[in-house]
């Protein structure tokens, strides 16, 4: 065993179980509180009872899917205009990374943007606990939140005061889901765990247990979920494997696949979990040359018969086996599926190289040459 020196922190506390969600109000002192959601959520009642037990809640929930700079900023108005002592993220990752720039922005006065980038955000903020309804994208166990700006870029700020006081997961929350959002999500928290296995520079003894943990949660749930959304056991695993997937890639940041998923969330909308499966074959193909061994590491977690193949057969038989995978849910397998043309490729590229925070952490580097083959190849 490696005895390379590293640094790990596990992230919030957490609360975990069906019906969990009544112990928010245990966790939050007097009001105002700002309650960050979206209107999907507000619709379907999800949030009811969590506003209920909140002290004297302000109810955000205009997020939209790839929150826009504004959308932050009014947030964080609304919160000041009631005098928030604390803030609740309840949803999927937008209103969560919103919840979470918008308490650091509160607490700490500083301006929006003096803070992107990586360990800028180094004030305070107000009390923070997330409460995730997708088991998708870890955010409430992650110092990263991402926005996208009036140009259609992305951009993230990542600082451990981002990380939530708490987190709740509730897999009652999560059986009303479309299968294409169970799909989606599921299978970006997979992106997250193997990401994180194979991140260039922080990946670790620690956050390769959760990742391995959390790969064997999804992949072993994911078609349960999908197939009978009231599988309280099958969805609280999700949420689990979600989570332990977000305290890895926090610790040991995702790569390629992200950096090229991005582009297609901020210029054609694409839902994040969308894109990331649509880019993760053909990322994870290019990396083969770097990351092979880790690759024939996690196959047997997919399939215990790749173990046998060893090296190259077990490394491209997990490739080929979460292609597989991704088909069975049902989710969209070529960019032209989501509107993508050939004259796209060389902005979505262009695109790409800006996401320098992700590439730097992809196990083979990707120039922009490399970023337009892998778009063409997924068109």
């Amino acid at each position: 065993m490696s005895l390379t020196p590293f640094r790990f922190s596990y992230g919030p506390q957490v609360r975990s179980g069906p019906g969990s969600i009544v112990q928010l109000g245990d966790l939050l002192t007097a009001g105002p509180v700002l309650f960050v959601t979206d209107a999907g959520v507000r619709e379907l009642g999800l949030a009811d009872e969590a506003i209920a037990v909140c002290p004297d809640p302000v109810v955000f929930d205009r997020v939209e899917a790839d929150p826009l700079r504004d959308t932050l900023l009014a947030c964080v108005e609304a919160g000041r205009a009631a005098g928030a002592t604390a803030v609740v993220g309840f949803g999927g990752g937008s209103p969560m990374d919103v919840a979470k720039l918008a308490a650091y922005l509160l607490g700490s006065g500083d301006d929006l943007d003096r803070i992107w980038g990586v360990s800028n955000a180094r004030g305070t903020r107000l009390p923070l606990v997330l409460v995730p309804t997708t088991a998708g994208t870890g955010s409430e166990a992650t110092p990263v939140a991402v926005i996208t700006l009036s140009d259609a870029e992305k951009r993230g700020v990542s600082a451990p005061v981002l990380v939530p006081d708490h987190a709740i997961l509730d897999p009652l929350l999560t059986t009303g889901l479309p299968r294409a959002v169970t799909a989606a999500t599921g299978l970006d928290a997979m992106v997250h765990a193997i990401e994180a296995y194979t991140s260039r520079h922080l990946k670790n003894p620690v956050s390769d247990m959760l990742a391995r943990q959390a790969l064997q949660l999804l992949s072993g749930h994911l078609l349960r979920a999908c197939d009978d959304p009231g599988d309280l056991e099958a969805r609280g695993a999700m949420l689990l494997g979600a989570h332990l997937a977000g305290v890895a890639f926090a610790n040991a940041p995702v790569g390629g696949v992200h950096a090229l998923a991005y582009p297609l969330g901020a210029r054609f909308h694409v839902p994040h979990g969308v894109s990331n499966v649509l880019m993760l074959g053909h990322v994870l193909r290019h990396n083969m040359v770097a990351a092979m061994p880790l690759y024939a590491e996690l196959a047997p977690i997919l399939d215990p018969s790749l173990a046998a193949l060893g090296g190259q057969g077990a490394a491209a038989g997990f490739i080929d086996a979460l292609d597989r995978l991704a088909t069975a849910t049902g989710v969209p397998r070529r960019l032209r599926d989501v509107g993508v043309a050939e004259a796209d490729l060389d902005q979505l590229a262009a695109d790409a190289m800006l996401q320098t925070r992700l590439l730097g952490n992809n196990p083979r580097s990707i120039e922009q040459a490399d970023a337009h083959r892998l778009y063409a190849a997924a068109l």
